[in-house]
């Protein structure tokens, strides 16, 4: 008897981990909560949210699942995994106390402050008066960011001292990001190539996954708000595995060290956002999931049995997991998103040219139902994510946009630019 598995989440980066999850040998039956048409083509889907903590673990017990996978973080930090493990369920995800490297970012700038892991001066403030006189220590452009989890949507890069003042009232007075801006951080803005550093991790052993790089702005050229992503690629042939190692032995190792020293291992997925600059990498801020587009591109390279390595996270395993092993080329994922996001958008317009869509493709759902005759319509802002392989990342972005093109919905965007600063 295979493996019962649950992934928990509804976007495109749990279709994809049950996309590979499902070519596991070990595993027997994929199930997903609450899922989407791509994952149902996959597994089987459960109408369960991913805030109904009791729901998914009576769920992961109604269906004797061996094994769950958290895609996003919220779930994460509701206690999802401390349920499912005092309900005798292996899962890879951290426990609530240990999300608080992604949940908070005054938490995380102490655990780099901890373990001397290099990154972005900031400031900390709850009101606008303290901003605004910490403001005036900062260049321009500055970083704001709410302290806790916004979806992506947490960060502003302000260009003048009007828009920085604005943005403070926004999330200090307006609480336009609700309890997540509550406290605010103001940081020094870097410059320099962003790479997206992945790794599991069982509390004890790190075991990196290829680097990416993520692409935010909803506009070309990186302009425009900054969304949830807007594609991704991987890997970024401009890091050397030397550079590379500095992240592992510089960042994820120390992190995964402090976590344990303070009693809040990490045994789920570490997600670092780090900039290349001159003097080196430095960590923009820490996730503890999996990202998103990022494990669009990430999974469809892993040449190993994925459903093993994180069943090796879930059990503490890790130190004996045979090392990684990966495709050679490249894989670029281009997000298509409903016209208007990240500010308002229709939903509930149908999408065509799916089926007839190049062969070649891998065709992630992200925001789709399935409308009462059945047919594939727009459900948010971030609609489906086309990926390409190739033999380097000229050859998977061609794919990529070659699939672009055959889809189509009212008001679709993408950026045209995906991938290309990696190209030479």
């Amino acid at each position: 008897m295979g493996w019962r598995v649950l992934v928990v989440g509804g976007g495109g980066r749990e279709h994809a981990l049950a996309w590979k999850l499902a070519q596991s040998p070990r595993v027997s039956e994929v199930y997903c909560a609450p899922g989407n048409p791509g994952t149902a083509e996959v597994g089987t889907n459960l109408p369960v949210s991913v805030s109904d903590i009791p729901g998914l673990v009576a769920a992961a017990q109604e269906q004797r699942v061996d094994l769950v996978m958290v895609g996003p973080e919220k779930p994460l930090d509701l206690g999802l995994a401390d349920a499912l493990r005092m309900a005798g369920i292996p899962v890879c995800g951290h426990s609530r106390d240990a999300t608080a490297i992604e949940s908070s970012k005054a938490f995380a700038k102490a655990i780099m402050a901890e373990a001397r892991i290099p990154t972005a001066r900031s400031v900390i403030v709850s009101d606008t008066l303290t901003g605004e006189t910490v403001l005036q220590n900062f260049s321009l452009p500055v970083v704001i960011k709410a302290d806790g989890l916004a979806e992506g949507k947490g960060v502003v890069i302000a260009q003048s001292r009007e828009e920085a003042e604005a943005t403070l009232r926004a999330f200090l007075v307006d609480a336009s990001l609700g309890a997540a801006g509550d406290s605010v951080l103001i940081e020094e803005y870097l410059t320099g190539l962003e790479v997206s550093a992945i790794a599991l991790v069982d509390g004890e052993t790190v075991v990196p996954v290829v680097l990416s790089c993520d692409h935010k702005p909803v506009f070309d050229g990186n302009q425009g708000p900054n969304t949830g992503g807007m594609g991704a690629y991987a890997p970024p042939p401009q890091v050397s595995p030397e550079t590379f190692e500095t992240i592992v032995k510089t960042v994820l190792e120390p992190a995964a060290r402090a976590m344990n020293e303070r009693g809040t291992p990490l045994q789920g997925v570490l997600f670092a956002g780090i900039i290349l600059t001159e003097t080196g990498p430095k960590v923009l801020e820490f996730n503890a999931r999996f990202g998103d587009p990022e494990t669009q591109v990430i999974l469809p390279l892993l040449e190993s049995d994925f459903a093993e390595a994180i069943y090796a996270v879930a059990t503490g395993a890790l130190a004996d997991l045979p090392p990684l092993e990966w495709r050679d080329g490249a894989a670029v994922s281009v997000v298509l998103t409903s016209g208007g996001y990240p500010g308002s958008y229709r939903k509930g317009l149908p999408i065509d040219g799916l089926e007839t869509a190049p062969d070649d493709l891998l065709l992630f759902h992200a925001g789709t139902a399935r409308d009462d005759q059945g047919r594939l319509v727009t459900a948010g802002g971030r609609v489906l994510n086309v990926v390409g392989l190739g033999r380097d990342l000229a050859a998977a972005r061609a794919r990529a946009y070659a699939g672009i093109e055959a889809i189509s919905f009212e008001g679709k965007h993408a950026r045209s630019d995906i991938g290309s600063f990696g190209v030479s």
